[in-house]
This record gives C-alpha cells, structure tokens and sequence, in this order.
C-alpha cells in the first residue's frame, strides 16, 4: 500500500493566490507560559513560508494544553494555555508577524462565537501585507471545540467561514475535534506538507524493514495496549520501559513493584503469556530502585537484578534500566542489527533518573545502517538533553526521523494511518 493514499488531497493541487488559508497546526508546546521545545513550531516554518509564496494569506490555529474542567465541563482560560508564546516567537522569526483577534471571553464557557466581522479587519490587514497572518486563540478556549453537538458545529461552520482553503498540518492533534475534523467537511481541504511527511514516515514503521525493533515505554499500560499488541505482531524484537516494564515484569515474576497500578499487571499477563513461545521481548536485567520519585538520594536507591525476583516480593519504584544493561549480547545485538527502530520511549524517570536512556539513545545511534523513527514529544525532548550530540547530528541524518506526535503514531499502529478521523476527513469520495 502506498505511503500516501491517491484520495489524500495535497497542499500542491491548489492555486493559493488570493486566497485566505485556514491551517490548523500542532503548536502544543507550551508549559505553564513557556515554550518546552520549538521543535513543533519549527517544522511548520514550511507551509507558512510556502502560503505566503504562493500569494495566500495564511491564518494558524492550535489547541494548547487541557482547558476543559472534566467536573464541570467549564472552561479554563488564562495564560498558561494561551498562544502568545507561539506567537511572539513566531514573530521574533518571520518578519511581518502574526496578530492574535480579541475575542470575547467568558470566564466558564470560553469563547462562544468567532463571528466573521471580529475578524474581518484584520483580514483586510492581511490582505495588504500590513501583518504577516492571523493567529486564532487557543481552539480549546472554544466553546464547541470538544464538545461534540451544535456548538461543534456551529463552531466548524464559522471557522470556515474565514477561509477559502483548509489545511490540516497537525499530525500530532489527531482527535477528532472541530478545528480537526468537523471543518473538513464545510471548505475545500488539504493536507499539510508536515502532515504529508509524517504519513510517508509512518507507513515506514506500518510496513517496516526487518528486522524491527521497537522500544516503547510509558506511566500507563492501559493506554498503550493496543498499539503494544500490534506492535508485538510486526517486530521482531520489543524493548520495554517506565511502568510499562514493571508491569510487564510484575505480572511475569510475581512481584509487586511501588507504583504499578494492579490493573495493569493483570492487562500486561496477555502480553506474557503471548511471549512465552515467541520471545520477542527483550528484558533488561539490572533495574535502578528507589524509594523516592524526586530526587535520586544514594541513600536510598539500590541496583536489582532480575535474577534476584523472587515470587510475592514487593519492590520500591523501579525508576530506571541501568545502562549496563545494554551490554547483555541479546540487546545489543538486536538493537545493532535492525533495520527498522522505532522508538517511543523514556527509560527512567527523569530528569534524575536518565541513565538507562542516555545509553538507549546512544547504542541506536551506533546503527548506522537502520532507520530510526522516534516518536513522542518526551522522548524527542529527552533525547535533546540527554544526548545532543546525537540529537543535532540526527537532524541532517536522513536515517533519523522524528515525528511530531507520538500519540497520534500509536494511535495508527493500532487504527491504520487512515484510520486517525482527521485524516480521513480530508480523503476525496471513492469514484
């Protein structure tokens, strides 16, 4: 099957010269005000550029953190999800700049209603190159934006309105909402050049080159099941971190371990009674526990071997691999060999326990042969800090590759990359 479906519109089929181009981006970066990482940014420099090149005129939208109170249903807003850091450094980069419209706000209910004329001065702005483009509020700050019923619509229909031509660029906002989903189906649309570039790159890890290691660690097994079963059919070879691991070795050893929700165990005894013939996963043998999560007191974190597990034991939390680890034969080997790495992972808790990752990150970049896909906002941001080194020498190594979400790439192991809503609201009707 081909990387790109053929009823995927893409962003070079159309004229953009006078026309207003709606892109809904993933600008999720910012924590408590300040922007983590630019990297998500970054990689949209692309689309903004090529709109204004082509004579359009470009308006952006993101969602940035949870706004929705899951209680009451009200809304947050404040600075903390809003968009003024993306914008200022936006900014500080293109010339021209974007403006955020004021809009009304209520306190509970967020923004109610994006009517056409709040905008419209500013597109007549736009329209004469007196600022660089539009960028809406945060599309969580909207009333209809997750609410699923007429405010969703409501809201679809006036985002539309705004434009002549929507641009779905957000690979990694691959819920189905308003400003993702519903908007398809109300104005011509397209995918993004990222959006493109993640569905080439993602067809490499839905149809990889064996062999194939995958590395996926996360703090819930429940929410990651899906995507590890699929996973454990295509690979040759699966490495496990985080809880992830300790309920994997919880349910195989019989022991409890400090933090591992019982629940998981029992989910994670399918995935060991699966690997009992195969023996795809991978164990790391020499595990780093503590008694504390925020802080690594030498008092009180120890080294444990698998080999000491005993049935009924009860463990603190296991924080971290230790990077001896990796010497054993059967890791090293396997990660020297593959063809094919895809890597959603943190090994230990960081930023005091990221030994176990350090190593990881350090022992893939030793295969110079494979192509290695990484995945995750964590991950990408560990393996800057961790080893940038190989982070900056990644980025001009076309044997590396890193995706924007690494939500959304489990979520298409599992549902098939035309199996994420918001792709599939911009395929053209079978003939």
């Amino acid at each position: 099957m081909s990387a790109i479906n053929p009823r995927l519109p893409l962003l070079d089929d159309f004229d953009l010269k006078g026309k207003v181009v709606l892109a809904r981006v993933d600008h999720n970066v910012v924590e408590k005000g300040v922007i983590k990482d630019s990297f998500r940014i970054d990689s949209t420099y692309g689309l903004i550029h090529y709109i204004a090149a082509k004579g359009g005129y470009p308006i952006l939208m993101t969602h940035v953190g949870r706004t929705r109170d899951k209680k009451t249903g009200f809304i947050k807003t404040g600075l903390g999800t809003a968009v003024e850091p993306v914008v200022g450094y936006l900014n500080r980069k293109i010339r021209g700049g974007f403006v955020i419209p004021e809009l009304s706000i209520h306190p509970d209910l967020g923004i109610e209603s994006l009517p056409l004329e709040k905008v419209a001065p500013l597109l007549t702005q736009l329209k004469n190159r007196e600022i660089g483009g539009i960028y809406l509020p945060n599309t969580r700050w909207f009333a209809g934006e997750e609410s699923k019923d007429e405010k969703t619509k409501k809201l679809a229909n006036e985002l539309a309105a705004l434009a002549d031509l929507y641009v779905n660029d957000a690979f990694g906002s691959w819920q189905a909402h308003a400003s993702t989903y519903d908007i398809a189906a109300n104005i011509p649309s397209t995918a993004g050049f990222l959006m493109e570039k993640e569905l080439v790159h993602l067809d490499l890890v839905l149809n990889p080159t064996p062999p194939f290691l995958a590395v996926v660690a996360g703090s819930k097994y429940d929410t990651k099941i899906g995507p590890l079963n699929k996973l454990y059919d295509q690979v040759e070879y699966l490495l496990l971190g985080g809880v992830i691991y300790n309920a994997f070795l919880s349910a195989k050893y019989g022991i409890t371990v400090a933090g591992v929700d019982p629940a998981d165990v029992e989910l994670a005894r399918g995935l060991v009674e699966k690997d009992k013939n195969a023996g795809k996963i991978l164990e790391p043998k020499i595990l780093i526990e503590s008694q504390v999560l925020d802080r690594r007191d030498s008092a009180q974190v120890k080294v444990v071997p698998t080999a000491d597990f005993k049935e009924g034991q009860k463990y603190a939390y296991f924080l971290d691999i230790a990077p001896e680890s990796f010497d054993e034969p059967k890791i090293k080997n396997a990660l020297a060999n593959a063809k094919t790495i895809f890597v959603n992972a943190v090994m230990g808790l960081t930023p005091h326990f990221p030994d176990g990752s350090a190593r990881l990150y350090s022992e893939i970049a030793k295969n110079t042969g494979a192509k290695k896909l990484f995945g995750g906002g964590d991950t990408l941001t560990e393996l800057k800090n961790l080893t940038p080194g190989v982070y900056l020498s990644a980025l001009d190594d076309e044997s590396y590759y890193f995706f924007t979400g690494g939500g959304a790439v489990l979520t298409a192991i599992e549902s098939g990359a035309y199996g994420l809503k918001p792709v599939a609201a911009l395929l053209k009707p079978e003939n």
